[in-house]
């Protein structure tokens, strides 16, 4: 049987995220900032980490720079006990094209495996806002004797359509894998909901490397459409049901088995609302399981006048006779007098003038809000300066504000 210490993590990072433009628009969808200081890349690795699974090879491939640096200024060694947290692009070599999908990823860094002598391999997504305890999943995985285990959970049945559905037995070996069905079948008895694959895999590292080898072979280049249907047939294929993941901290009040994918610029928004409130659905204050991110030096928030309904606000923000509501403000952000938001994002480094009103809106990186702007009230007018999403929310794309400058 496998031994659960040895694992490598196979992070993967490549993602473009188009459907979250234009925040994706100098960034890969993993390095696109949440929650006032992390990026979406950090939740996974904090959960490897914390689950002392500390050999993390991070494969990055689209707009990388920021990714790259990110993971430069935060996973840096001193910050992982006895492993590492390494950035991995495409090799290119030997007739070898970009990553063509999450399998072809893995096909070109096998060669990665062998540096260790591991039994388990964690191919894990890199976007997803979570916490898991990785090592319970190994324990089912190696407790069940399973070639792969995939993590899953439920979800409503008009949302199934964005993932792998799965069917089960009662002993949790996977019996069908369709990837994004436009008909997903419900889970057997309730009609509503969908068992589905979180994009979380553990593999044998030996049944990893015949199963990428015979992919590559095939010319099948991605997991979840076109290998993982197939292998419930030949292989040993079981569903770790991920609400029955413990995480030491978490709160009563908060979502059972927490996990959103915020593919869509409104389920990033609505998970940001998810951070609020006396009892927030997913509470970041965890000091049991930290989601860890880069280190910041700068000063606390400072606030010369604030009105705050259910807020975040970051560290070197400064504030002046402002109205902050139902929002989450990044680190070094100027908010001026009579500033309004209302259930907006800021990112990092952005500049509200005087008596601007936003409602609804997103400010990416490095923004002057002019004095006076309304934002995310007019949809039309809005349009025609901003990006205007399908759910109604206004995107200011990144700017170009030079980076300290407070006032």
């Amino acid at each position: 049987m496998e031994n659960t210490d040895r694992i490598v993590a196979l992070v993967l990072a490549g993602g473009e995220g188009a459907r979250l433009h234009p925040l994706t628009s100098h960034r890969s969808k993993p390095a696109v900032p949440f929650g006032g200081k992390y990026r979406l890349v950090d939740f996974v690795i904090s959960n490897l980490i914390n689950s002392s699974v500390d050999l993390i090879y991070v494969l990055v491939q689209y707009k990388s720079q920021s990714l790259i640096e990110h993971l430069h200024k935060s996973w840096e060694t001193s910050r992982v006990s006895t492993g590492f947290v390494m950035e991995v692009p495409p090799q290119r070599h030997l007739g070898d094209d970009w990553f063509q999908g999450t399998a072809n990823a893995v096909y070109q860094n096998l060669e990665l495996l062998d540096r260790h002598q591991s039994d388990l391999v964690a191919v894990f997504g890199s976007d997803h806002v979570y916490r898991m305890d990785v090592r319970q999943m190994a324990e089912f995985h190696c407790a069940n004797d399973a070639d792969i285990t995939v993590a899953a959970r439920s979800v409503p049945l008009a949302e199934a359509t964005s993932f792998g559905v799965l069917e089960t037995d009662e002993a949790g070996r996977i019996c069908a894998f369709r990837e994004k069905p436009a008909q997903p079948k419900p889970m057997p008895g309730d009609s509503g909901r969908a068992y589905v694959s979180m994009g979380n895999y553990l593999f044998k590292t030996e049944k990893l490397r015949s199963i990428v080898e015979e992919a590559h072979q095939r010319k099948e280049v991605d997991f979840g459409s076109e290998i993982l249907p197939r292998l419930f047939q030949t292989h040993r294929m079981l569903a770790y049901d991920f609400t029955s993941n413990r995480v030491p901290g978490t709160k009563a009040y908060e979502e059972t088995a927490y996990w959103r994918d915020v593919g869509t610029l409104e389920s990033y928004w609505k998970a940001h609302l998810d951070l609020l409130g006396q009892k927030p659905l997913f509470d970041l204050f965890n000091p049991h399981w930290p989601v860890r991110s880069s280190r910041y030096d700068g000063p606390c928030a400072k606030i010369v006048g604030l009105c705050v309904e259910d807020s975040l606000i970051g560290s070197g923000c400064w504030v002046g006779a402002a109205s902050v509501r139902r929002s989450i403000v990044g680190r070094e952000v100027v908010l001026e007098e009579g500033v309004e938001l209302d259930e907006c994002i800021i990112l990092d480094y952005v500049k509200i003038g005087k008596g601007s009103k936003l409602r609804r809106t997103v400010v990416d990186k490095k923004n002057i809000i002019e004095p006076g702007s309304r934002i995310g009230f007019d949809r039309e007018q809005d349009a025609q300066h901003y990006y205007v999403d399908a759910s109604g929310i206004t995107v200011v794309p990144r700017g170009n504000r030079p980076v300290g400058l407070i006032y």
